[in-house]
């Protein structure tokens, strides 16, 4: 048995709302799958959505996390240095980021190429277990998969707005409670963090 790495390059953004809605955005723009945005949506009663851009995106990404929808439909996401805008036929969120955060200045102390590393993200694992709550570098996914999230830099969220299903999201608000669609969630406190996402997956050789 042997196991398939993949890599994925890009910006996680965790977003939470007054109206009970949390959204996590994938934009990614280096992976296997070639670049692409997708994003989970959980609502104030805990129903999770998977919106993604094709059925290879969603085969992947299903096979990762847990989902109780699955929406494949076209999502455009114009991220600028400090706003983002995100289009789906479901879901319409506007953002904005600020400083970098106390955390985003640490990581940016260290090496991209260690930061990214899955060596690094055991490292810092226990660490973020404590002063990220919730947040975890480090675990298993769905059908075994083994996760590693490098994370380089992290900048707050300072505003946002937006709809899903034709319903206001409301106001800005922290991420609580928890997302759970993985082992992880994202900070309780919005924001977008660079990171490298490695994907471990074991591949069962054919007997001859």
């Amino acid at each position: 048995m042997s196991s398939r790495r993949d890599r994925f390059e890009g910006h996680i953004a965790g977003v939470g709302s007054t109206s009970g809605v949390r959204v996590v955005v994938g934009h990614w723009h280096d992976t296997p799958l070639g670049p692409f945005t997708d994003a989970m949506v959980e609502t104030a009663s805990g129903h999770r959505v998977l919106l993604a851009p094709s059925d290879e995106v969603a085969s992947y990404v299903t096979a990762t996390y847990s989902f109780d929808e699955i929406r494949v439909e076209p999502l455009s996401c114009n991220a600028a240095d400090l706003s983002w805008s995100l289009r789906s036929a479901t879901l319409s969120l506007d953002f904005t980021t600020g400083a970098r955060m106390p955390l985003g200045w640490l990581l940016r102390t260290v090496p991209r190429a260690l930061g990214a590393s899955s060596t690094w993200a055991r490292v810092v694992d226990p660490v973020a277990r404590v002063v990220l709550p919730g947040v975890r570098t480090v675990g298993v996914a769905r059908g075994g998969r083994r996760e590693f999230y490098g994370a380089t830099d992290l900048r707050r969220i300072t505003s946002a707005s937006g709809t899903f299903d034709g319903q206001g999201l409301g106001s800005l608000a922290d991420i609580d409670p928890p997302c759970r669609f993985g082992f992880s969630s994202t900070p309780r406190t919005p924001s977008v963090t660079t990171v490298v996402t490695t994907v471990l997956t074991e591949v069962r050789g054919t007997r001859r």
